[in-house]
Formats: structure tokens, sequence, C-alpha cells
């Protein structure tokens, strides 16, 4: 048992290290988004947002069921405005528009 928790030890404390642009960016990522995409969203996205914001919108893991690749823009811009909250609409649509440019 010793041995178990030994292996676990460093993994928890890695997975609590992980930071909330990388849990961003894995979100975006695991929703079909592309890895450059993602990661210029997560990072524009973490700066502008709250903490609680950004857990709101981790409750659009959702989404996981239609990837956002095979989603309208209508459909994406449902699901996040469904959170009735104006700035994370705004800071997402921002950011994706950026990054899609961008990229």
């Amino acid at each position: 048992m010793k041995i178990q928790l030994s292996v676990l030890t460093p993994l928890l404390a890695l997975a609590a290290c992980a930071t909330p642009e990388s849990r961003v960016r894995g979100a975006l990522i695991d929703a079909g988004l592309s890895q450059p995409v993602a990661s210029c969203m997560a990072e524009r996205m973490v700066d502008r947002l709250s903490n609680a914001q950004l857990r709101r919108l981790s409750s659009l893991a959702g989404m996981r069921k239609g990837r956002i690749d095979e989603m309208s823009v209508g459909e994406f811009a449902k699901r996040v405005r469904a959170l009735d909250d104006p700035e994370i609409f705004l800071v997402v649509s921002t950011a994706g528009l950026g990054c899609a440019i961008a990229s």
C-alpha cells in the first residue's frame, strides 16, 4: 500500500499545480478545437474572466456530446449565451474570433 501511495502523491501534486490556463486549454481541445486555437483562446480568456466565470464556462462540458467543429456558430453562441453572463459571452466570442483569424 505504501508503494501505491508513494506513486500517487507526486501525480496528485502535479494535478493540483495545473494552471487555469492549462485546464481551459485542455477543455477546449477536448471539445474539438485545434491545439493552437485552444492555446490562444485559453491565454486570452484566463486573463479576462474570473475563476468563478471559468468554472461556469466549464459547465458547458456537455458540448463534448457535439464537438465544436461539428457545431454551428449559432449553436455554440446559444450555449455560451445560456450561461446568462454577458462578459463570458463577450470574452469567449472575441477570443475565438481573434484566435481563428490569427491562425
